[in-house]
């Protein structure tokens, strides 16, 4: 049987169950909406503790840069504790909440892609399909994905505090008495970078850790576990699915790049709530494209994991090529001391 290609089962699930992206899309979404008015709630109450007096209030209004930046440094002096106090506030308040509800919404969206890509009964399947459909009808370890959630959110943390340990270095390597700002923008930039390539490789791992959670049940270690495993004997078409989904997705950014340019062009034409507007529509269908790629890489990596492995050459059947009986792999089951052609030289006469 001709193999199908995980990559092109990812896509085709993009375009057969779309309502596998839109799941995706409303607990994404729901979270995503709440932290938003939670932030902008929070933003505003900060703004209001901010002293302003009638000379800062002069100094905005003269227009003149310098000025107006020694205004917002004498109403932003002292806020520092409030604002850091703010920032714990939400970290503590949003990160349990996005953990359980992203827990959550994997296992929904994990379950419905297994019933997509494998429906039917079990037992009418065979081998390792019917296995790890039996697997995915059992119970999950929803501790398991927490813990998995639970270390996304400190990566996501650490990679916070990596940033503003690069914002530090960078400023010791520009002091106040021998000032180099280019020297301090690029071990700021450097920094950030190395911070983001690990932060995103360790989140994308843990992602693929908790298919795991679901598939088999797995503990949250185990999980990843199974996650090397499978990056280890499967790299590449691990390695394809990620290429594909990952240049559609940049050709999904360069198009909405492009196409936010429209209502910034007439930003000195219509209003600025209209422009406003066009500019948010653009980034929520953005969004939602690269939600409903998510969700079609997914399906690559489950179809990848339920795929069985290459038979080794030394056990491909004549039946399975078409040229007849199977031809059996060798064997190490033979007499040693039998003689063989070799060893009896005289026994073909020469002609």
């Amino acid at each position: 049987m001709q193999r199908r290609s995980p990559t092109l089962a990812g896509f085709w699930t993009v375009v057969s169950r779309p309502s596998l992206g839109l799941a995706e899309i409303s607990w994404r979404w729901s979270f995503g909406f709440a932290a938003t008015l939670l932030l902008t709630f929070s933003a505003i109450e900060y703004l209001d503790t901010l002293p302003v007096t009638s000379r800062d209030e002069l100094m905005f209004r003269t227009r003149q840069p310098a000025l107006i930046s020694r205004a917002i440094a004498h109403i932003l002096r002292g806020s520092s504790p409030r604002l850091i106090a703010a920032v714990i506030l939400l970290a503590i308040t949003l990160s349990p909440a996005w953990i359980v509800l992203a827990s959550l919404g994997r296992v929904a969206t994990v379950r419905s892609l297994l019933d997509h890509l494998r429906p039917g009964d079990p037992q009418n399947l065979s081998g390792e399909s019917s296995a790890l459909l039996r697997r995915s009808s059992g119970r999950f370890h929803l501790r398991s994905l927490i813990g998995l959630n639970f270390f996304r959110a400190a990566v996501a943390l650490a990679a916070l505090v990596g940033c503003v340990a690069a914002f530090l270095l960078g400023g010791a390597a520009s002091p106040a008495d021998d000032p180099s700002p280019s020297s301090a923008m690029l071990i700021f930039v450097f920094v950030v970078m190395l911070v983001g390539l690990a932060w995103s490789m360790l989140n994308w791992f843990l992602s693929l850790a908790a298919i795991f959670a679901v598939v088999d049940a797995s503990d949250t270690f185990g999980a990843i576990n199974a996650a090397v495993g499978l990056c280890r004997d499967r790299f590449g078409s691990i390695f394809a699915a990620n290429t594909w989904f990952g240049l559609a997705h940049l050709v999904i950014f360069v198009i909405a790049s492009s196409v936010v340019g429209f209502p910034l062009a007439f930003a000195g034409v219509l209003p600025a709530g209209v422009v406003l507007g066009g500019v948010l529509l653009v980034t929520l269908l953005y969004f939602a494209a690269a939600d409903f790629l998510y969700i079609g890489r997914l399906a690559a990596y489950i179809a990848i994991i339920e795929q069985p492995e290459v038979a080794p050459a030394a056990e491909i059947t004549g039946l399975s090529l078409g040229i007849g009986p199977t031809l059996a792999a060798p064997t190490a089951d033979f007499d040693r001391n039998e003689l063989i052609l070799s060893d009896l030289p005289n026994l073909i006469p020469e002609t």
